[in-house]
């Protein structure tokens, strides 16, 4: 009788809309490990929207083995920045873009729900895209019908639906579905391997030309596209971090399962895009004009198809839910009198928007991709930022003072001057200018460009600075003794203490 009540309260708990957003959530109410975070990057990553990342390293016109090289280089030089950023999140009990107000003020830290809102929704866009697209080039297959629109807006419908489903019933949804996917999905891919070995050389020496000026220009970019993309889920690991103990699991742990999910979790997906875009280009069934999804799909037996179907549904849409759960948390905070579930419909129904009016407009598409290369600039430097004043710091939030804005008052240990702290903003913003003077994307080139040997570097030269600049403004205008916590107890980091009179906005 026991069992069967405790049966039921899982059950129960199971089926239970989250109830958290962004507020501080108890320590007792945390019952996620860094082992969910694997599944989280590996079980999200086995999905066309970043299988993608894979096929622009040859579709650039590298071999096989050069394309091998810059995926895991630049996805292991991501994975620091992933790893890292997973700090917070335990600590102060909220997402990250929350947790950086104790660096850029309660106001200030707008700014990072702004990166993480954005990001989140492009990439959720993109996911029901790309998914969308298999879906739809699997069906046109395997039924052998005309491609038409019907099927893939039908497509695109179908994902958006299940995605703000599982988004809205939150974080141990997202992860039960997760924990299905992974070993589904996975096997999958493992059977993708033995099909695509039929057109796979592993002496494939590429196109023979490159998208850029050299061969080394052209790998060095392609390492950089998969570090911004690795990188680039940094601003929401706290989505997942937060629902862990402090108590329970070490810093160290968290930031070593961070790290190893971004190389061979999200890598390893890369990966296999590059497989079997090598094997789509050596068969001669793909250019570089060729839509991945459709590349990969002219070359497979038709038995196959179905299971490219399923990583086009089950993947996309795993994929999507993880930036929409993230953009719903983000919106609730840019926009405090929404809770978690009224913003996550909201942002749902934004990134479906995106993908129906990028399906008809070509230049969506393309400035999506642009924006996500800039966004690096700006997003480095802000996880440089926070990760130095955590560490500088111990560890400790005043948790109730984070909260100050999302309660509409002002007042507390961050509210610096009229809630921003120009110290880290001012280095934030010259950091995104310096890396954006070394950007080179589709609508301009930075002016230092050519310094970097007429390549990408807006993520080195913005984190550089922002790495550079931290301990020179913490040596010039220091902060505050009470931003420290208790010194005496600096291991009482979760904990809120006593802080200025807060005062309520209107």
């Amino acid at each position: 009788m026991e069992d069967k009540g405790v049966e039921t309260a899982i059950k129960d708990r199971f089926l239970q809309v989250e109830k958290h957003g962004i507020e501080y959530i108890p320590e007792d109410e945390r019952r996620s490990r860094p082992s969910n975070l694997y599944v989280l990057l590996l079980g999200g990553s086995m999905t066309f929207g970043l299988f993608i990342i894979g096929w622009y390293p040859i579709a650039f016109g590298l071999g096989w083995w050069s394309a091998a090289t810059s995926i895991v280089f630049g996805s292991a030089v991501g994975a620091v920045f992933l790893g890292l950023s997973g700090l917070m999140g335990p600590h102060s009990g909220t997402n990250n873009p929350v947790s950086s107000g104790a660096y850029f003020g309660v106001a200030g830290r707008l700014i990072g729900s702004f990166l993480e809102a954005t990001a989140s929704l492009a990439f959720a866009a993109i996911s029901i895209w790309t998914g969308g697209d298999a879906l739809a080039s699997a069906l046109i297959r395997y039924f052998d019908i005309q491609d038409n629109e019907a099927v893939r807006l039908g497509a695109y419908a179908v994902l958006s639906i299940i995605v703000t489903v599982i988004s809205v019933y939150g974080h141990h949804i997202m992860m039960s579905s997760l924990k299905f996917i992974l070993p589904t999905a996975g096997l999958c891919m493992i059977i993708g391997l033995f099909v695509y070995s039929k057109d796979f050389d592993a002496s494939y020496q590429g196109t023979g030309s490159y998208a850029f000026d050299s061969h080394l220009v052209t790998w060095l970019i392609s390492a950089l596209l998969c570090a911004a993309t690795v990188s680039s889920y940094a601003a929401y690991s706290g989505d997942w971090t937060r629902h862990i103990s402090p108590k329970k699991f070490s810093d160290r742990r968290i930031v070593f399962t961070l790290f190893m999910g971004g190389i061979f979790g999200m890598g390893v997906c890369f990966l296999w895009g590059a497989f079997t875009s090598a094997a789509a280009f050596n068969a001669a069934a793909a250019n570089a004009d060729t839509p991945f999804v459709f590349g990969i799909v002219e070359i497979v037996p038709l038995w196959y198809i179905p299971f490219l179907l399923y990583l086009g549904l089950a993947s996309g849409t795993t994929q999507a839910v993880i930036n929409t759960y993230g953009t719903g948390l983000d919106t609730s905070a840019i926009i405090p009198r929404f809770n978690r579930v009224q913003a996550t419909l909201l942002a749902c129904a934004l990134a479906t928007a995106l993908v129906y009016v990028g399906h008809f407009y070509d230049a969506v598409e393309g400035g999506m991709a642009v924006y996500l290369q800039l966004l690096v600039c700006f997003s480095i430097p802000w996880v440089v930022i926070i990760v130095y004043g955590h560490l500088r710091r111990r560890g400790y939030y005043n948790v109730d003072d984070l909260q100050v804005f999302n309660r509409r008052e002002k007042g507390g240990v961050y509210w610096y001057r009229h809630g921003l702290n120009p110290r880290t903003l001012g280095l934030w913003t010259l950091s995104a200018a310096v890396g954006m003077l070394f950007s080179l994307n589709d609508a301009f080139t930075g002016a230092l460009v050519p310094l970097m040997g007429g390549i990408d570097g807006g993520l080195v030269a913005s984190g550089l600075v922002a790495l550079i600049g931290c301990p020179i403004i913490d040596r010039l205008w220091p902060d505050r003794p009470e931003v420290y916590g208790p010194a005496a107890a600096p291991q009482s980091a979760s904990e809120p203490v006593p802080s200025p009179e807060s005062e309520t906005v209107g």
